[in-house]
């Protein structure tokens, strides 16, 4: 496994009219970023900030290439991630998921259009490889009524006005996800609409050097956050008030006050709500000599994902022989299936050859061996054997793929979940793991990590 050794060039957030990821070093900046906490714990871990422009331009080329060697005319994208991929802009990211309102149209030639709420044309005026700023793409009821469709037409005809300037004679469109008028709209115009999320997938399983860069920052924001939250839960529980939900408060907290973003899911569960496994947290008063096990699903600074999985022992006593033994089998689940990852690999052959849970764990295994991660969980999706479909993931590892490699282990009804979840990053021979959060002493019988 290969090893990485931190750049010791040090972050200095008061160096001249930029801070090292190229940003305005104003703290007035318009795209979400990292505060000064962030910066003053990277430079101390001796991390090296990526160049953001150099980010954005490497992102904008990965999406140019696929739409050209598919010979699509262009991609419509209105999925917010892949708008935050393409312009590394935000605007209200959870209500715009199910309140439609942006839309970026990629052209055949690199020229690139956001449309934004009507009022927030200047958030993507950071990104000069944004070229026009527009509005009118909300093609959702709420604010269209009964005459969406209407304005679906309408936008779809600034489409082919671009379209027809920037890629003549391209009518095959690549669309990530639409409302329905927005669809039937262009497919009336003559545009053949083509699979969006294949484009975008699979532009953004390989990182760049920068976005990886980015993502180390990340984890590393993720991480303090989940030590302040693990030091919580230790001091706290037991009290008789302190519930899941002042926990996971506390890696909420955490992670805006480094610029982080939001937190996907509500994945933390104490004692026996934590089996069956995706319960999420509640106002469950949480006990002494207890398991609490979590899935972070945390979307952070840079607007990178950190999914790290851990369970943690709390209380005075010793855990019990049957969760020790789950823990260290479930690091030997991850650890083993690691050592399958190096470039070239196929996906079939780590989920054909992956390590095999005892079977009073297979009945609630978890979801998948592995998946992509970047912006989100993302394409890949690594299955179990029992699980895989032949054909959907017929490809192989590259260098720069970022996988989280994960495991539960909690037999049908039984009082705990182990949950463990690793992210690593495929390198030009092998892998390293980008996770450095210990596991839980008490649970491993204090194996070396």
């Amino acid at each position: 496994m290969n090893q990485h050794f931190s750049d010791t060039r040090k972050i200095d957030p008061s160096r001249g009219a930029l801070l090292g990821d190229g940003t305005p070093n104003d703290q007035d900046r318009i795209e979400i970023g990292p505060t000064q906490l962030a910066f003053a714990e990277w430079a101390a871990a001796g991390l090296t900030l990526p160049d953001l422009p150099a980010m954005r331009a490497y992102r904008h080329a990965r999406l140019t290439q696929h739409i050209v060697e598919r010979g699509y005319a262009g991609l419509l994208m209105t999925d917010p991630l892949n708008i935050r991929y393409a312009t590394d802009s935000t605007n209200m990211q959870l209500w715009n998921t199910h309140n439609p309102f942006r839309a970026v149209l990629l052209c055949a030639d690199g020229y690139m259009v956001m449309w934004d709420y009507k009022n927030s044309p200047f958030l993507s005026k950071f990104n000069p490889l944004v070229r026009e700023q527009r509005a009118g793409a909300d093609l959702f009821y709420f604010d269209r009524g009964d005459k969406t469709g209407q304005q679906a037409d309408v936008f779809a005809n600034e489409i082919r006005i671009l379209l027809q300037d920037h890629a003549p004679g391209l009518r095959r469109l690549a669309v990530d996800k639409i409302m329905l008028h927005g669809l039937r709209s262009l497919e009336r115009l003559g545009f053949e609409i083509m699979e969006g999320e294949e484009v975008t997938e699979k532009a953004r399983a390989v990182k760049g050097p920068d976005e990886i860069k980015a993502m180390r920052c990340a984890m590393h924001a993720c991480e303090q956050a989940m030590y302040a939250m693990e030091d919580f839960a230790r001091t706290h529980v037991g009290d008789g008030t302190t519930c899941e939900d002042d926990i996971w408060a506390v890696l909420h907290a955490e992670n805006i006050r480094r610029g982080g973003e939001w937190i996907e899911t509500r994945l933390l569960a104490s004692g026996p709500r934590s089996n069956p496994w995706f319960q999420e947290c509640g106002p469950r008063v949480c006990r002494q000599n207890e398991i609490i096990s979590f899935d972070t699903d945390l979307v952070g600074a840079y607007g990178i994902c950190t999914d790290i999985s851990r369970s943690w022992w709390i209380g005075d006593q010793a855990p019990r022989p049957d969760m020790i033994y789950a823990m260290q089998h479930s690091i030997e689940h991850i650890r083993t299936n690691m050592e399958m990852l190096k470039p070239g690999v196929m996906i079939p052959e780590l989920t054909a050859n992956c390590h095999v849970l005892d079977d009073k764990f297979q009945a609630q295994k978890y979801g998948c061996l592995m998946h992509g991660v970047g912006l989100c969980d993302e394409w890949p999706l690594v299955a179990y054997p029992d699980k895989a479909v032949p054909g959907a993931y017929d490809y192989p590892l590259e260098p720069g793929m970022t996988l989280c490699v994960e495991v539960l282990a909690g037999e049908v009804g039984g009082d705990f979940s182990i949950k463990l979840e690793d992210q690593v990053l495929i390198t030009e021979d092998g892998y390293e793991n980008l996770t450095s959060y210990p596991f839980d002493a008490a649970l491993t019988g204090r194996l070396d990590r």
